[in-house]
């Protein structure tokens, strides 16, 4: 039986289907998840677990080169934004799109982490990393 790391066995499963520069998102509890994606559905009750629970814990494991976010989580949730920024050091990219871009983007997405977050406009895209473990000469 696991008894460290990710625990959960979808989340295990979706992160290690991701390469290189492919993209996940997680999302607030209200997101409009594009049919026919794979859903992993952590969301048990009103902000359980939240967004930037979720993301302190997959960071943990997991290499990320890009973020993007929407706008109106700028204007909604300033605050929200700025600690879930905190969790993304350089030279992790950063990159700000309209809700509207971002739903349009959720439909490229090779998954999806539902939260029970409600903090408005709450939802990330995360880009696959390379990480730190690759060999250059």
């Amino acid at each position: 039986m696991i008894e460290n790391g990710l625990l959960n066995r979808d989340l295990a499963a979706l992160l290690s289907k991701m390469g290189h520069g492919d993209q996940f998102l997680v999302c607030d509890a209200g997101f409009a998840i594009p049919e026919g994606l794979s859903v992993v559905d952590l969301s048990i009750a009103v902000n359980m677990p939240t967004v930037d629970v979720v993301l302190m814990e997959i960071l943990k494991f997991f290499s990320v080169e890009r973020v993007i976010f929407a706008q109106e989580q700028r204007d909604s949730c300033p605050a929200k934004l700025a600690r879930l920024i905190a969790l993304f050091k350089p030279p992790i990219e950063l990159q700000t799109v309209s809700h509207v871009e971002l739903k349009q983007l959720s439909q490229l997405v090779k998954g999806v982490i539902r939260t029970g977050d409600f903090s408005a406009f709450t939802n990330l895209i995360l880009v696959s990393g390379a990480g730190d473990r690759w060999i250059t000469e």
